[in-house]
């Protein structure tokens, strides 16, 4: 696994640098949807100041993703990942001190986050028309199960129900079996770059509208409902039902309509993954596996021929798999010039020279002393990169500096401290 600097960034970046920097983004929420759009921005130079709650008596306080799956040290090691470039603030949100200090904030900030269910901010006296009454020009992205609007707002909801409103779940595993979930929570991911999206495009608009009356420009609010981004990714889904009362079903591995692509058991059990689709890459693909026949096959010279004979041309590719090694599949297959490719395991990732070389493996630097293996920075900008400038936050660890930034004096923050308003 390639190593690379540590906590200073994969590219040397000291703070304050990449496309994002001057950018203050406020982050209110927890877990998976909102965080991890507001880490797309910090890891692009934006300052991203998190909102936690504090700890107390009978309550570990923070972001429940601190403790979620495996642990060490007290701490996930994913947290690593989805706070990494991120500053953490204590606050308990139920205390209209805190409040103040949270509208303080975003008096100031370009970006304001939110994932709680519809309503909370606005109990709270955080809604947008407060927000973008002291400041117009803040853009504020608001992430929720089912949107701000609509009769099932109020619900609660999860990346996982989305998966399944929004028609993923129904196409996932095998015909005929119970639909399963992807592996990860991919209902939450596309919310949060869907909300990256509506982002940049509301920072694009607010630039082009800087007036005397509007020095900052025109801000807004971008409502992202999980189950319409996995519904925006569902491909031809709804017009296929509209014209034809289509109900695209599971299938497996393969790719319904587009043949063949499929994975198929090699010789040592592992799984080769090809795509033969294109006229003349299934050509080159018959070719290889001994099987000139099917190339010269007039009827399978376009997709539509090949779809009414997909059970066979699987038999075909099968039956060749299954004499060949994975590895020596591969290679062929890669020689010919036809996509394919391994099923991946996470042992697969960390040792892949193509993924070391892309900096897509990351070392940082725990406060143990370790190192931890944490993904790299996607998408890759040429002339400002993203880049690790520290790491995930200890719950709290920037309250103080934070309130100093907004005013408040150190006897304040003293007292919120003492009435734990703070942490």
């Amino acid at each position: 696994m390639a190593t690379h600097p540590t906590n200073a960034g994969a590219h040397g970046l000291p703070p304050a640098t990449g496309p994002l920097a001057g950018l203050k983004v406020v982050e209110l929420g927890q877990l998976i949807a909102g965080p991890f759009a507001a880490k797309t921005l910090a890891d692009f130079g934006a300052d991203v100041i998190k909102i936690e709650p504090p700890a107390a008596e009978g309550r570990a306080g923070g972001d429940p993703l601190r403790g979620w799956r495996l642990v060490k040290d007290g701490t996930s090691v994913w947290w690593q990942v989805q706070s990494r470039n991120k500053r953490s603030v204590a606050l308990d949100l139920r205390q209209p001190e805190a409040q103040d200090i949270v509208r303080r904030l975003a008096a100031e900030a370009d970006v304001l986050i939110e994932n709680f269910r519809p309503g909370a901010m606005e109990g709270w006296g955080l809604g947008p028309d407060a927000l973008l009454a002291s400041n117009p020009g803040l853009v504020m992205l608001r992430v929720s199960g089912y949107g701000q609007t609509g009769p099932y707002r109020d619900r609660p909801g999860f990346g996982v129900v989305a998966e399944a409103m929004g028609g993923l779940r129904h196409l996932t595993g095998e015909p005929g079996r119970v639909p399963v979930r992807v592996g990860v929570s991919i209902g939450d991911t596309l919310a949060s770059l869907h909300g990256v999206i509506g982002i940049l495009m509301a920072l694009h608009h607010r630039g082009r509208t800087v007036s005397p009356t509007l020095p900052r420009g025109q801000g807004q609010v971008i409502d992202v409902a999980l189950y319409e981004a996995v519904f925006n990714c569902m491909e031809s889904l709804l017009p296929e039902y509209d014209a034809f009362g289509a109900v695209r079903e599971a299938a497996g591995s393969a790719l319904p309509g587009i043949a063949p692509t499929n994975a198929y058991r090699c010789a040592d059990g592992g799984w080769a993954l090809i795509a033969g689709n294109g006229d003349s890459i299934f050509r080159r693909l018959m070719q290889r596996i001994g099987r000139p026949d099917l190339a010269d096959d007039g009827q399978l010279a376009h997709n539509a021929g090949r779809v009414a004979r997909v059970a066979e041309l699987d038999a075909a590719i099968g039956a060749w798999a299954a004499t060949q090694s994975t590895g020596d599949a591969l290679a062929a297959l890669a020689e010919a010039g036809v996509p394919s490719g391994r099923i991946y395991t996470v042992a697969d990732i960390a040792a892949d020279p193509h993924y070391a070389a892309r900096g897509m493996l990351q070392k940082v630097t725990l406060p143990d002393g370790s190192a931890l293996a944490v993904p790299g920075f996607v998408p890759k900008l040429s002339v400002t990169p993203g880049g690790h400038r520290r790491n995930a936050p200890a719950l709290g660890q920037d309250t103080d500096a934070v309130l100093r930034e907004v005013g408040l004096s150190e006897a304040q923050i003293a007292a919120l401290r003492e009435r734990g308003i703070v942490g």
